[in-house]
């Protein structure tokens, strides 16, 4: 067991020639788990030794029937297919990949690899060899034997007193190690920041229309990891966008704004159109339950270093020279700031009160833009749930 967990530590860290080997000591041991081919086969596939990668995966199906377990025998065909696309078997690694299918169509990763390989069926001609399915869906290979320890193991009766085995803590992938990835559907585009141990309270995501930001300290190094893209290959809607960390990955999921917008990139070169005056402006219903103070207007938070302000007031001193007043008066006032203010700004304001519910609005993006705005109700009124 320690050999694998090595092993499973160095294929985590990019060392594949030394996860290779600590797979080959932990199969000395267990030369039936399944889980152990798959994994030293990705490790070979990960040094393009892709027939090593083949026999091992098919090893792995082999014994994964045996066993008839259906999430071994899915991942296991999944490498298999993998290998034969790389070997050039096109029509063969087709074949298999429907295997998977059937096995669990909502596998995320199958519509990537469906297209590599359709792709390449198309550049073939009619008559090549690549264009025939040579292969069985349980391959004829010999696997090896079970060892003499793991036979032993069975059998054995455990001896009382034994001490449990504590799994060892997740150590965090340094910030240079970090990779990501990126897939898509109809109606989203999923980003995967393969970081393990990222603090699930210290992860920071700002969705916005046309860019995406994450960022997270990782632990124990006093490394920030950040990951920015500005702007995206299409549109996005923040509001149906969301995330959720799990010990081996970052995961953020983006609702594309004009459903069936098939992105060809993650990153875009596209001019982002700054926001216009009524097209992102409208202010939400306000969440806050009246229990108003009789003797003054209230002083709503703000991030202003000069202190509160008198909003009431403001909008009626703007106001004094007009002669007309289109819809409420405070309405037309955050309006005319917004359409004031800069693009940061205009985030920023549109931030903080969005998510304070309307009782903090702060133009400066330094302050609001890495953390959630709580809402801080005036005197006098207390904040609603709904």
């Amino acid at each position: 067991m320690d050999a694998a967990r090595k092993g499973e530590a160095a294929l985590s860290a990019s060392n594949y020639e030394e996860a290779i080997q600590h797979f080959t000591d932990a199969l000395k041991s267990n030369s039936s788990a399944v889980k152990y081919y798959i994994n030293r086969a990705t490790a070979y596939q990960r040094t393009k030794k892709y027939p090593e990668a083949l026999a091992d995966a098919e090893i792995a199906v082999v014994l994964a029937h045996k066993r008839a377990t259906r999430e071994l025998i899915k991942d296991a065909q999944f490498r298999r297919a993998q290998q034969l696309f790389f070997l050039e078997r096109y029509a063969d690694a087709e074949y298999v990949l429907g295997i998977v299918k059937k096995l669990d169509d909502k596998e995320k990763t199958l519509p990537i690899w469906s297209s590599k390989i359709e792709r390449k069926m198309q550049e073939l001609p009619e008559d090549d060899e690549r264009r025939k399915v040579t292969t069985k869906d349980v391959p004829d290979v010999q696997v090896p034997s079970e060892t003499q320890e793991t036979t032993t193991k069975k059998t054995e009766t455990p001896s009382v007193g034994t001490p449990a085995v504590v799994p060892k803590p997740i150590v965090p992938t340094p910030a240079n190690k970090i990779k990501d990835d990126w897939y898509q559907s109809n109606d989203t585009v999923t980003v995967n920041i393969l970081a393990k141990g990222a603090p699930k309270d210290k992860v920071t995501v700002d969705f916005d229309k046309d860019s995406l930001s994450v960022s997270f300290p990782v632990e124990g190094s006093g490394a920030e990891y950040s990951f920015n893209i500005d702007p995206l290959y299409a549109p996005i809607d923040p509001t149906e966008s969301k995330f959720r960390v799990t010990p081996n990955k970052v995961e953020v999921t983006l609702k594309k704004a004009t459903l069936g917008t098939k992105w060809k990139a993650l990153e875009g070169d596209r001019q982002v159109e700054e926001a216009s005056e009524g097209s992102s402006t409208t202010i939400p219903q306000h969440v806050l339950s009246s229990k108003p103070a009789q003797d003054s207007a209230p002083a709503y938070p703000t991030s202003s270093k000069s202190g509160a302000k008198n909003w009431d007031k403001l909008v009626v001193e703007d106001l004094d020279d007009k002669d007309e007043i289109e819809g409420d008066e405070t309405s037309h006032f955050f309006k005319k700031l917004y359409s004031g203010a800069t693009p940061e700004q205009q985030r920023a304001m549109m931030k903080s009160y969005q998510e304070s519910g309307g009782t903090v609005l702060s133009t400066d993006w330094s302050n609001v833009g890495s953390k959630t705005v709580v809402p801080e109700p005036p005197e006098g009124m207390e904040a609603r749930k709904y």
